[in-house]
């Protein structure tokens, strides 16, 4: 069998081929195929390649939770431990010492859904933080849609939170709160928490990717965040019983974190199922959802090549 042999386009040793009279590099590289290393693909294939590793992120998000409490003797059950101590601290300071569970009724699984809906936002923001930063060699090593790596850490945050949802509806009907219809309304309530949650992730994964400083900063605002959102209290007796200036009502009422804590007390808790559910709620859950799901994908996409550089 006879061997075929191929020409090089040009002579060994000799410079490659130039240009045409008057043609800039830009145009010579566009005119042989050449595109830049590492430039952003359009949103339409961006969003395809993201698909297509869909399975590595389902895998990576599942790793990540396996890992998060290897090296502790309890091991996963952390993920429980840690909304119940802190929702055992607020019944403490605000149940006990402030009286805040004689303003509202079935305060402690009103206290509980809050603590566990709240930590599903505020553990997914963190994990958000670190999701570039805290993953430079895996991003500098292998080329692959860097929105991957929030999208995984919403997506092991989520299923941190369906771990202790099963915990949740123990503890509700251990408090009275038996399986209804309406606890099915926490499904899509979720659903739209889950995509609210992931669009900030890749939000604060594209800031802290330029500021590292901002994972400092998080705890803090969360924190404040968490108190105006009305975990240990209830914002509606607060709404009837104060004064309060207008823009801080407004706040308050449509504040994300609060809506979909209030949805899904609305869902689970008897006392809340049997109020009327104000008429807006949905539709802002919905319009959060929407808002930093689309716009904090955008966001992140607009730097794609620019995460992993020094």
């Amino acid at each position: 069998m006879s061997s075929q042999t191929i020409s090089p386009p040009f002579a060994v040793g000799a410079a490659p081929p130039s240009g045409l009279p008057g043609e800039t590099p830009r145009e010579f590289a566009l005119r042989h195929g050449l595109t830049v290393s590492g430039q952003r693909p359009s949103l339409g294939a961006y969003v395809r390649q993201l698909w297509a590793r869909r399975h590595f992120i389902t895998a990576f998000a599942t790793a990540k939770l396996t890992a998060q409490y290897s090296q502790a003797r309890l091991g996963q059950l952390w993920q429980l431990m840690t909304p119940l101590l802190n929702a055992a601290v607020y019944y403490f300071i605000f149940g006990i010492l402030l009286g805040t569970s004689k303003q509202v009724p079935d305060f402690v699984p009103f206290l509980v859904t809050g603590v566990f809906i709240w930590t599903f936002t505020a553990n997914s923001i963190m994990a958000g933080t670190k999701a570039i930063s805290g993953n430079l060699g895996l991003v500098r090593a292998v080329h692959f849609p860097r929105a991957a790596l929030p999208v995984a850490f919403a997506l092991q945050q989520f299923q941190q939170l369906l771990f202790s949802m099963g915990v949740l509806l123990l503890i509700l009907m251990g408090f009275g709160e038996f399986p209804e219809p309406s606890w099915l309304l926490a499904v899509p309530a979720l659903a739209l928490q889950a995509a609210f949650n992931t669009g900030l992730a890749m939000a604060m994964a594209r800031i802290s990717a330029r500021t590292p400083d901002v994972a400092q900063l998080m705890p803090f605002l969360l924190r404040t965040w968490m108190y105006a959102s009305g975990v240990m209290w209830s914002i509606s007796t607060i709404l009837k019983d104060h004064d309060l200036p207008e823009w801080v009502m407004l706040g308050l009422q449509y504040n994300p974190a609060a809506v979909y804590i209030d949805l899904v007390r609305f869902a689970l808790i008897d006392s809340y199922t049997s109020a009327q559910l104000p008429p807006h709620v949905w539709a802002v859950a919905l319009g959060w959802a929407a808002l930093c799901g689309v716009g904090g994908f955008m966001y992140f996409w607009k730097a794609e090549e620019r995460y992993g550089r020094g």
